[in-house]
């Protein structure tokens, strides 16, 4: 059976068992009505688009996952709104891509109310690309994943690039940073650059959870916790820059808790304090570390001890606000 966005809006928790929550205190009760908004929702119908990081993919991944999928993953949980996040198809089907989710955005079958698309920022076409969408109600912003391997360190300071960024701004509209931690200070000089346009770190600056671990991994991690550290506090040093909680239960280590998630998500909100963060489910990708309903369980574990409404922030408000969806 097909939901509306009224009746989904309207859905209440009914499914708490799947959530690692301390406590059955008045104010943890509280907290689980707090409305969530996800500012990174993937979906990707295979029959409609062709993404090529699908063939390395794990095979989790290897499937389409669209709305009905996503309404299923996060039932019972509250999410009431979704803000789409491109997929990375190819160059050639971009505009296809953001035509299927403004009509996404445009029917109340579909909790997905805006967009963050696909574009190449380093592209001479860039600003023609760009126009067809100046006067969307439904995109709201532009993000081109840097940390693919064919995408050289310094892209994102090319000056086509940072030319394209400055437009962004001009039309109101943001760029996430997905990029490999230890180029995150290149995101800080980009930034730095364009103080007009609004800058979101995907992924907690895509921070592995194991580079945290006191005992040997079998994986080495991607970054050191120092390195990590001292970026953050250089990106968030700049007021417009943003910080997506997100991502990060993806490459956590097996049988991960909240535990391990918590150095990284405390050390983020306290260097970019309760009004610059957003929640960002990063479904389906999240499935290489948990469900939907484990992630968000084990976030609130680890904010459960902060005012309600920083949480309220965090979950909803800050997202109403930023991706102006009110």
């Amino acid at each position: 059976m097909k939901l509306t966005r009224r009746q989904f809006v309207s859905a209440t928790a009914t499914t708490m068992g799947a959530l690692r929550l301390s406590g059955m205190s008045h104010a943890a009760d509280d907290s689980q009505q707090i409305p969530i908004i996800d500012t990174h929702q993937h979906l990707w119908d295979l029959d409609k688009f062709k993404c090529p990081w699908h063939e390395g993919a794990p095979e989790v991944l290897k499937k389409s996952y669209v709305t009905s999928d996503y309404l299923a993953a996060t039932q019972g949980l509250n999410v009431v709104k979704a803000v789409y996040m491109e997929v990375n198809v190819l160059e050639k089907q971009q505009n296809q891509e953001a035509d299927h989710v403004v009509s996404l955005c445009k029917s109340d079958q579909h909790p997905t109310v805006a967009a963050v698309i696909s574009g190449r920022p380093n592209s001479r076409k860039f600003k023609k690309y760009m126009r067809r969408f100046a006067k969307s109600p439904y995109i709201r912003g532009i993000r081109e994943v840097l940390h693919d391997p064919d995408k050289p360190q310094g892209l994102c300071l090319q000056p086509q690039f940072v030319k394209s960024m400055q437009l962004l701004g001009d039309m109101n509209m943001s760029f996430d940073l997905c990029m490999r931690p230890m180029e995150l200070d290149d995101g800080w000089k980009l930034a730095k650059q364009c103080p007009d346009t609004r800058f979101i770190v995907d992924h907690c600056g895509n921070a592995d959870p194991k580079a945290f671990l006191k005992q040997d991994s079998d994986k080495e991690p991607w970054h050191t916790v120092d390195a990590w550290k001292r970026s953050v506090d250089r990106l968030a040093g700049l007021d417009n820059v943003t910080m997506k909680i997100s991502g990060i239960i993806a490459r956590a280590p097996e049988g991960w808790s909240a535990e391990h998630l918590a150095p990284i998500i405390d050390f983020c909100l306290l260097q970019f304090g309760p009004d610059r963060v957003v929640f960002g489910g990063d479904w389906p990708v999240c499935l290489l570390g948990g469900p939907y309903a484990q992630w968000v369980g084990a976030l609130k574990e680890v904010i459960a001890s902060r005012p309600l409404a920083d949480q309220r922030k965090l979950l909803s408000g800050n997202a109403e606000r930023l991706y102006r969806l009110s």
